[in-house]
């Protein structure tokens, strides 16, 4: 059989038994904090729902609060995957952009986003567990704030000034990319009602094309309106 392993590189080493437990912890906790609440979860009922010794909550994480940051961490560690990918990073300001191409990152952005927000699942649980965070805002909201929401939103704004030509630390522009991203996360939130609406049994990749179609035609309208000379 023809390797095809780059030269030089190895394989990716093997999750251990311990790293699998670790990571069953965190997706359970996840889901079960989104549905329930850090309150209303037991540590019992995380160890139960990832098939795991309850002491294992504490060898991992010291506790049920040190579990929560684990969390807030996974889900950092995943959105800057996807916003490095639609943005070319996420803690440097983007390289210098010609106007044309710095809107071409905008709307690829927002591709990304919906691609990654209304049609994977796992989103569903990021954003209900990030919901619950924000109507009572805990250091775990910290952590993911200063994470991934800040640096994204000010790297999106960069790319806003260099598509526009407006301050990227203006407030109308930090608004238009607060409404950018919001246009998209309504329909994760909303989903229910839109696929009521709309009359779909679900939102898979298809319904996520004809949700991004939209999203990239507001975009693109907006930033055409704001490109315009005076």
């Amino acid at each position: 059989m023809i390797s095809t392993s780059t030269p030089g590189e190895h394989p990716p080493t093997p999750a251990s038994p311990s790293e699998m437990t670790r990571m069953a912890l965190i997706r359970a906790a996840l889901k079960l904090f989104g549905q329930q609440g850090y309150d209303g979860t037991s540590t019992r009922e995380i160890a139960a729902a990832a098939k795991a010794n309850i002491g294992s909550i504490a060898y991992h994480f010291g506790g049920k609060e040190g579990l929560r940051a684990a969390v807030a961490d996974h889900i950092v560690g995943m959105i800057q995957t996807i916003a490095r990918q639609a943005t070319g990073g996420t803690d440097a300001p983007p390289e210098r952009l010609e106007p044309q191409e710095a809107r071409a990152r905008l709307i690829e952005a927002t591709r990304q986003m919906v691609a990654f927000m209304v049609a994977r699942p796992e989103a569903g649980e990021i954003v209900q567990f990030i919901l619950r965070e924000l109507s009572q805002p805990t250091p775990t909201l910290d952590r993911i704030y200063d994470g991934v929401f800040a640096p994204t939103h000010r790297r999106l704004c960069a790319l806003w000034e260099q598509a526009t030509g407006e301050p990227a630390e203006s407030e109308r522009t930090r608004l238009s990319v607060f409404t950018m991203i919001g246009q998209v996360l309504y329909f994760r939130i909303g989903r229910e009602p839109v696929m009521r609406r709309m009359g779909w049994d679900g939102i898979g990749e298809a319904e996520a094309a004809k949700v991004a179609e939209v999203a990239v035609a507001n975009l693109s309208a907006i930033l055409a309106a704001r490109s315009e000379k005076p």
